[in-house]
């Protein structure tokens, strides 16, 4: 009970410290690193490192706790463990804190707050770019021929595009179809579309090591999701086994996609203003999960 108290009177004497000498600054301390940890759950949450991280925290809950029952020997051990602890974090999330620094460096600050709309010529682009991406997928839904589509955003995917067929050609439904007709040279494989343009076909992707994906889903679906997880792509899928289309997108995906849902995704995702595209096209997607759950 003696260390029980000392730990409430050390909290008590700092937080009363921390009300006297409250300021401007204080507050603004606090909001930061509120700012902070709500943005690293935001990048751990639904991951593997979600279950890491509650290990680590549990693992100082019972290091405090031995501490306060005296328990000498253990919590010696949990010090030793936890004395390292910023090597081993930097260890156990590198995947989450290198896709946390890309979405960093990836964040233009002027468009999104002066804005960077689309003129006429841009909008008729990609208004062209859509019916043709949902004319060939809904084609290809129809008659279950697989297919995988990754558009570049603002992560370059140079090395992807090195493993594959440089086409740089304009957006057809005529060429994606013909593209992944199985037995033809390059429909195994993913087509890669950047600025409004196929880029490369027969591209290898990475697969996701997402424990939790369904085993239902196939290869085609997990090097999607791979992709989706390291970068910002948006990437299309058609499943060979069903015809059903879905969409991954910061490593979630959403399945069954109509024609209308892919022509305001693909609208959102041809629009340059990025920001806005994206915020959008992540509403679509929760408005789509929604009505698909009511469905079932």
């Amino acid at each position: 009970m003696s260390q029980i108290n000392y730990y409430w009177q050390q909290l008590t004497q700092m937080t009363n410290s921390l009300l006297v000498s409250m300021s401007g600054r204080n507050i603004l301390d606090i909001l930061l690193v509120a700012m902070l940890i709500y943005y690293a759950t935001k990048v751990v949450r639904q991951t593997r490192a979600n279950s890491v991280l509650k290990g680590f925290i549990f693992l100082v809950a019972i290091m405090w706790l031995s501490d306060i029952a005296e328990l000498n020997t253990i919590n010696w051990l949990l010090r030793q463990v936890l004395g390292t602890g910023t090597i081993m974090l930097v260890v156990l999330f590198q995947p989450e804190l290198r896709r946390a620094l890309e979405q960093m460096g990836r964040t233009n600050f002027m468009s999104t707050i002066l804005g960077n709309g689309m003129n006429d010529k841009t909008a008729k682009m990609a208004e062209h770019n859509t019916e043709e991406m949902v004319h060939a997928l809904t084609n290809l839904s129809r008659r279950k021929v697989g297919a995988l589509i990754v558009m570049e955003q603002q992560t370059g995917l140079k090395d992807i595009v090195a493993s594959g067929t440089v086409l740089d050609a304009e957006i057809s439904s005529g060429l994606i179809e013909n593209i992944f007709e199985p037995n033809t040279p390059l429909h195994d494989g993913a087509v890669v579309m950047n600025n409004g343009r196929i880029t490369a076909a027969a591209c290898f992707l990475p697969l996701s090591e997402n424990s939790s994906i369904s085993k239902e889903l196939g290869t085609r679906h997990r090097a999607a999701l791979g992709i989706s997880e390291s970068t910002d792509a948006v990437v299309l899928i058609v499943s060979e086994e069903t015809g059903i289309i879905s969409m991954a997108h910061e490593g979630k995906l959403t399945r069954y996609l109509d024609s209308k849902t892919l022509t305001n995704l693909l609208m959102n995702v041809f629009n340059p203003s990025a920001a806005a595209g994206r915020g959008k096209m992540n509403s679509i997607l929760k408005r789509k999960e929604k009505k698909h759950e009511g469905e079932n």
